[in-house]
C-alpha cells in the first residue's frame, strides 16, 4: 500500500509482433546497468506521455536482470494508452518506468501451482512458468485465446514450456476446448490457483472452482481491466488535510469530485486494478469497489481507492 513507484530510465531495445494486436516490447536500462530485480507476478508502471500511466506485467523469467519483456494488446476499448504504445514505442526510443510492483505472487506454501490464463492475461503467468520450471516444480498452464493467430509467446510455449502448458483455441476442435470443471479440479490442500484474463473468462473460471470446494485462499487473481461503476446516492467527502468538504453525486468518482475542486490524487488505471490511488481512511466506511485489496484488507476499511469505490456512509474522511 504504497505511493507510485519512482520512475526509471529506460530504452526499448527490442520491439517484434506476437501475434495479432499484440506486440512484445523489450526494455532495458539506459545507461545500461542491471535493472532491478523482479518476481515472477511482477509489474511495472509504463509513463506511455504526459499524465497517462499504464501498468504491464514483466513476462520474462526473473532470473534475467538485463531486460524487462512487455506484451502489449492493442484493446479495442482502450482509453488512449495501448494505442499509444502501439503507434509510438519505437525500437531505441527512450521512456519512464516504474520499478516493479507484485500484487500477484507466488504462494509460500505451494506444492503445484495450476496457471489459468485468458488471451493477454498470459503475461505474468509466463513469468511465474518459467520460474517455476527453472526450479524443478510441479504447475501447468492452461492458456486460452480466440485462434492461434491471436496466441502471444506461442513459440515458447511449444519449445521451452511443451511438457508443462496446453493452449486451448476456440475455433479448434472440441478435443482441445478448454474445460474449467475437468482442469480446475478439487485441490490438494497444498494446490494453488492463479487466474488472470478478460473478466468474463476470470469470473467463469473462478465460478466453477469455486463450486468444486476451491478455498478463496488458494485462489489468487490479477485483474487487467475492471468496468468502473459509479452510481450510488451521492455522499460527502472530506479532504482532511485542508478541511475541504466535497459533495460526490451519482456518475462521479470521489478523485473526479476532488479533482474539481483542485485537490488531485495521483491516479494510473482509473479502474481499481493498481492501487495507486490507495488513501487511507479516517471516518466513515468505504464502498470498495476495486480489484486490488483482498477481502481481508477490504474488511479493515482502513483504505480505498477513490478512483473507483464509493462511501456507505453520508460522509466519509481521507488522509488527503
Amino acid at each position: 500500500m504504497s505511493d507510485p513507484s519512482p520512475a526509471l530510465d529506460a530504452v526499448i531495445s527490442r520491439r517484434e509482433a506476437l501475434a495479432d494486436g499484440i506486440i512484445g516490447l523489450e526494455l532495458e536500462s539506459a545507461d545500461g546497468t542491471p535493472l532491478p530485480p523482479f518476481e515472477a507476478g511482477a509489474h511495472i508502471d509504463v509513463h506511455v506521455k504526459p499524465g497517462l500511466i499504464r501498468q504491464y506485467s514483466i513476462c520474462n523469467d526473473p532470473a534475467e536482470h538485463t531486460s524487462y519483456r512487455l506484451g502489449v494488446l492493442q484493446a479495442t476499448n482502450s482509453r488512449g494508452g495501448s494505442i499509444e504504445i502501439h503507434r509510438s514505442f519505437t525500437e531505441g526510443r527512450r521512456i519512464k518506468i516504474g520499478f516493479p510492483r507484485n500484487n500477484f505472487r507466488l504462494a509460500k506454501d505451494r506444492g503445484r501451482s495450476v496457471l489459468l490464463g485468458g488471451g493477454i492475461g498470459i503475461t505474468p503467468l509466463l513469468s511465474m512458468a518459467l520460474r517455476l520450471k527453472r526450479h524443478g516444480e510441479r504447475f501447468h498452464l492452461h492458456y486460452c485465446t480466440r485462434a492461434r493467430s491471436h496466441t502471444a509467446f506461442l513459440a515458447e510455449l511449444e519449445a521451452e514450456l511443451a511438457s508443462h502448458a496446453s493452449v486451448h483455441f476456440d475455433d479448434g476442435p472440441a478435443t482441445q476446448r478448454f474445460l474449467a470443471r475437468k482442469i480446475a479440479f478439487t485441490p490438494e490442500e497444498d494446490t494453488h490457483a492463479y487466474v488472470c484474463g478478460p473478466q468474463g473468462f476470470m469470473d467463469w473460471v473462478i465460478g466453477e472452482m469455486k463450486q468444486l470446494g476451491w478455498p478463496d485462499g488458494n485462489i489468487h487473481t490479477e485483474h487487467f481491466n475492471a468496468a468502473v461503476d459509479s452510481g450510488g446516492a451521492s455522499f460527502q467527502v472530506i479532504a482532511a488535510r485542508s478541511g475541504t468538504i466535497v459533495e460526490v453525486p451519482p456518475g462521479k468518482t470521489i478523485a473526479e469530485a476532488l479533482a474539481a475542486r483542485g485537490i488531485d490524487i495521483p491516479l494510473s488505471c482509473e479502474q481499481g486494478v493498481c492501487g495507486t490511488c490507495l488513501t487511507k481512511v479516517l471516518n466513515g466506511i468505504p464502498d470498495h469497489r476495486d480489484f486490488f485489496q483482498t477481502d481481508a484488507e477490504k474488511a479493515t476499511n482502513r483504505w480505498m481507492t477513490p478512483c473507483c469505490s464509493r462511501a456507505l456512509t453520508p460522509t466519509i474522511e481521507l488522509d488527503i
